[in-house]
């Protein structure tokens, strides 16, 4: 970790009682100079640092572990086309309809809506009546859209 060294300066030199920007900690001056110049002090990086490394580990390891150690013996059986208990009678490639999309993606849409209200459940007392109006104007948004599409018949399942 470095040191700061405290150096006697002229006293045009800029306020020593100046805050230091956040990462910057330590300070060294130039005697010649009079000017500050900061170090960064990467201390504070090191339990975001130690948080990736273990994340990468707890995902990297098992993979590694069932690969070195898990049993390899293929034969046609096991490296056959499996599908629902039975073979495969068409192409992988067939074409899907449009109509299967447009259902899972409005309701990824109105699922990640809805999820925005548990914070605000959990925050009721502390967002007062502005939060509460701000939620209902929220809600009345996503019923206008949700009673749209239910019009267009974008969720009819034919």
């Amino acid at each position: 970790m470095a040191k700061a060294v405290r150096v006697r300066v002229s006293p045009t030199a800029p306020n020593k009682n100046k805050p230091l920007p956040a990462p910057f900690s330590v300070v060294v001056h130039r005697a010649q100079s009079g000017e500050r110049i900061y170090k960064m002090n990467l201390d504070q990086y090191l339990p975001v640092l130690l948080f990736i490394l273990v994340g990468m580990a707890v995902g990297v390891i098992p993979l590694a572990l069932g690969y070195i150690l898990g049993p390899n013996r293929p034969d046609a059986q096991k490296n056959s086309p499996y599908e629902c208990g039975f073979e495969a009678f068409e192409d992988a490639r067939m074409k899907f309809d449009v109509r299967y999309y447009l259902v899972a993606i409005l309701f990824i849409l109105f699922d990640l809506e809805i999820a925005f209200l548990v914070p605000w459940a959990a925050s009721l007392k502390e967002v007062g009546v502005t939060g509460f109006v701000a939620v209902l104007i929220f809600l009345a948004v996503l019923v206008v859209g949700f009673a749209y599409e239910w019009k267009k018949g974008a969720l009819d399942w034919e």
